[in-house]
């Protein structure tokens, strides 16, 4: 009853909804995609499943033409990241922002040219929108990077020098924070792999992958990116209990 609970609250938050959606649709064409090229026996299956891997697709890229006010919002609280106290965060997570801010017009114009609202090349705006995507990405994949390597050369020169005078709740804080920050750096990975695929070809591996693959890649991030909400909601009740 707890699990279903939880299911519950989830799918009324629009952030726990998203990740639901995001991970069944990724499910469902890694699946698909497996049918399709492995399974001509079950073809029209994964076809169906690809299908409703599109329709998914494309009900995430209707509900975030309503994620740029709170986009800017958090882009404007953070500003130039005074509270940050190294210099490389703050630059890094900066410029994630812009790039995050700049993703959702390039995606509205595209899909509102693929909707035939706007009369514009929905090609070149869905490249622009992938290729900030990407950016963001791998910023991140910079900032966790250099937050993993700070955190354990901290944590190493803290219990080295002072072995007794670490206290044990702050050692376990640093340590939930790396391995958060390994789970968003693995996630981003994945996630990155995909948006290089999206573009145009000719760029490392663009357009090279099977559907099976960006399938396996967005369903690995997406449970990376549920387990990490799970674990922030309990230690939210932990704390409050």
């Amino acid at each position: 009853m707890a699990a279903l609970n939880s299911l519950v609250a989830a799918l009324e938050s629009y952030r726990g909804r998203d990740r639901l959606i995001r991970t069944l649709g990724y499910c469902c064409q890694l699946i698909g995609g497996v049918l399709v090229e492995q399974c001509p026996a079950r073809s029209e299956v994964g076809t169906r499943l690809l299908a409703l891997s599109s329709q998914l697709s494309h009900c995430r890229t209707i509900l975030r033409l309503f994620d740029d006010l709170a986009m800017f919002m958090y882009t404007k609280q953070y500003g130039l990241g005074a509270e940050e106290e190294d210099i490389l965060v703050r630059c890094v997570s900066v410029l994630g922002n812009l790039a995050d801010q700049l993703y959702y017009p390039c995606e509205h114009i595209a899909w509102a040219a693929d909707t035939k609202i706007l009369h514009v090349d929905s090609a070149r705006w869905w490249m622009l929108s992938t290729a900030f995507w990407g950016l963001s990405l791998f910023l991140g994949i910079a900032r966790s990077l250099w937050m993993v390597l700070k955190l354990r050369q901290r944590l190493r020169s803290s219990t080295a020098a002072f072995p007794s005078q670490l206290p044990r709740s702050k050692q376990r804080a640093m340590e939930a924070q790396i391995h958060s920050e390994m789970l968003t750096l693995l996630s981003n990975l994945a996630d990155l792999a995909n948006a290089i695929h999206w573009l145009p070809p000719g760029i490392l591996w663009a357009g090279r992958f099977p559907l099976w693959l960006v399938g396996l890649l967005g369903t690995i991030s997406s449970l990376l990116s549920m387990y990490q909400a799970v674990r922030v909601s309990g230690s939210a009740d932990t704390a409050t209990s």
